[in-house]
């Protein structure tokens, strides 16, 4: 398989960039291992690929990222998303989208830092089309990416009552972790692409 943040940098074998990257070559390998153990996994009994995939569809359209979401709705559509749920997941993308990060620290000088803001609920008809499991899965992940700070068990529980596994929640986990450093690497790697050699 190709390298993933190859392909979504537009990295060409044999360019500068190519080059650069092979300077860390531990880094792309794992990287990459990440990638195919998250989106091609050994077992899909907690996470199936189709709601991996949803998941990085959120993930990448709350950052904002098109050609992320572009890329991960082509393995939507591929685990076998219907077009109402491919719909589903842009609305709502568009819904959930904000500046942040917000949240609150605990009381001390780091206070002075606290920003409120709003914690996402996934709207009914949008709801009524992803399902109680991805509504909740949705939710949690815009509390990852704008409420770091915030997470609480609560929160988690929200996640097993609505069917999710503790393992499936650990994968949840990944998923916005691995694509929130994908998205900063391929980003930052774009904007050296553009540059005059």
């Amino acid at each position: 398989m190709p390298d993933v943040i190859d392909t979504l940098a537009g990295i060409a074998p044999g360019s500068s960039l190519d080059a650069i990257r092979a300077q860390r070559p531990q880094a792309r390998i794992h990287a990459q291992a990440t990638y195919d153990s998250l989106f091609t996994p050994l077992s899909e009994a907690d996470v199936p690929r189709l709601e991996r995939f949803a998941l990085a569809c959120f993930v990448a359209g709350l950052h904002g990222r098109r050609e992320m979401e572009a890329f991960y709705g082509s393995g939507l559509a591929a685990a076998g998303a219907s077009a109402a749920l491919q719909a589903a997941i842009g609305a709502a993308v568009t819904a959930a989208r904000g500046e942040g990060p917000y949240g609150h620290y605990p009381k001390g000088p780091l206070s002075a830092e606290d920003k409120a803001g709003p914690v996402h609920h996934i709207a009914g008809p949008t709801r009524a089309v992803l399902g109680s499991r991805l509504s909740a899965a949705f939710e949690h992940t815009h509390m990852l990416v704008f409420h770091p700070r915030d997470s609480a068990p609560p929160y988690l529980q929200a996640l097993l009552d609505a069917g999710w596994s503790t393992t499936g929640i650990v994968v949840i986990s990944q998923l916005v972790a691995f694509l929130s450093y994908q998205i900063r690497v391929v980003a930052g790697l774009r904007v050296l692409n553009a540059r005059p050699a």
